[in-house]
């Protein structure tokens, strides 16, 4: 349920969801140990967003808080890396927009924080979860694996070089473990993106 206050000019909104007490993978901060996810934890994983995927809605999607428009796409990866690929999202699909190692539990898989789900280019949800993982290798490497059909899709691509410009850009810290191998996956994106034209 949603509702207009004009009073203190405010969206409100009201969702229904179900109590997990189940631990997430890792509560605030970066994740710095592989937390090794069964391959049920996977396919549950995997499950959950191809069905998410499929679903129709209207509603917009709101990663940081923010209504993800493809000006703001634009926008973030052309101050961090200049304007000389075409960062054109042609698939909107529904997204969880927040899907981070917070955001959800293990051993079991449940997915947590759904406030800001709605349509996005496709691959954010895969991107963001793989940028999240790019201090440890082997699980970025498995995140990648397991969402290759959205990664390696043009928008996959351009979701992951924008969670990297949100990394390295204007605010970016080289001190970040994230920051360094973000440097050089947006380095290997861009020319992959050139070379697609």
């Amino acid at each position: 349920m949603s509702w207009r206050d004009t009073e203190v000019s405010a969206m409100w909104r009201a969702d229904e969801t179900e109590l997990v007490a189940a631990e997430p993978v890792k509560s605030g901060g970066r994740l710095s140990v592989d937390p090794k996810l069964s391959d049920a934890w996977w396919a549950t994983l995997n499950a959950s967003l191809d069905s998410l995927a499929a679903q129709e809605t209207t509603r917009v999607a709101t990663p940081d808080t923010v209504t993800i428009t493809q000006v703001g796409v634009t926008s973030t990866i052309g101050k961090a890396f200049g304007d000389h690929i075409d960062t054109t999202v042609d698939e909107w699909i529904p997204a969880h927009a927040d899907l981070n190692w917070a955001n959800v539990t293990a051993p079991d898989c449940w997915i947590l924080d759904w406030e800001d789900w709605g349509l996005a280019p496709r691959g954010l949800d895969a991107a963001t979860l793989w940028g999240n993982s790019l201090a440890l290798p082997t699980l970025a490497e498995r995140v990648h694996r397991e969402r290759c059909a959205d990664l390696e899709s043009r928008c996959g691509r351009i979701m992951a070089l924008f969670f990297c410009a949100k990394v390295v850009g204007e605010y970016g810290d080289p001190a970040d473990p994230l920051y360094a191998p973000s440097c050089r996956q947006a380095k290997r994106l861009l020319e992959e993106l050139q070379d697609a034209g």
